[in-house]
């Protein structure tokens, strides 16, 4: 039986964009107040879990085909490569390295190699739950 979701999927379209902007702002404001890669992976899963309720999931799998075991692997080569970074320069595991770059439309920013660490969580944790979810919702 075919339902009449058209409400749910235009609000879908929606309000999936919002969270996914929050999302790459809770990112990268987490390096100075609280976010990071960890909660920006939890608001990008719960949108595509959004997407996975509005239609269903050979639709989310056309529109985003990503194969989030290999998306885990890149997010732990990146957490870990940006630890074990600091190794080369006899620095413990985990010391970060940032700097000040004046960039000519935003000014003063600062670098810091923390924001490639949290790129790794981000990666894990969207992969991780998206496996998950997937694997406790695929019908056979």
């Amino acid at each position: 039986m075919k339902t009449n979701d058209i409400i749910l999927q235009t609000a879908t379209k929606v309000v999936l964009f919002l969270i996914i902007l929050f999302s790459i702002h809770i990112f990268f404001a987490g390096h100075y107040t609280p976010g990071g890669g960890f909660v920006g992976g939890l608001l990008t899963s719960g949108a595509i879990v959004l997407l996975l309720l509005a239609f269903d999931m050979k639709t989310v799998s056309k529109i985003l085909p990503v194969n989030y075991i290999h998306m885990i692997a890149v997010g732990l080569l990146f957490a870990i490569g940006t630890g074990a970074g600091a190794l080369l320069f006899n620095v413990p595991f985990l010391t970060h390295a940032f700097g000040h770059v004046d960039l000519p439309i935003l000014g003063d920013t600062s670098l810091h190699t923390a924001t490639l660490f949290d790129l790794g969580v981000f990666l894990v944790v969207v992969g991780v739950t998206m496996t998950i979810i997937q694997t406790i919702g695929e019908d056979e």
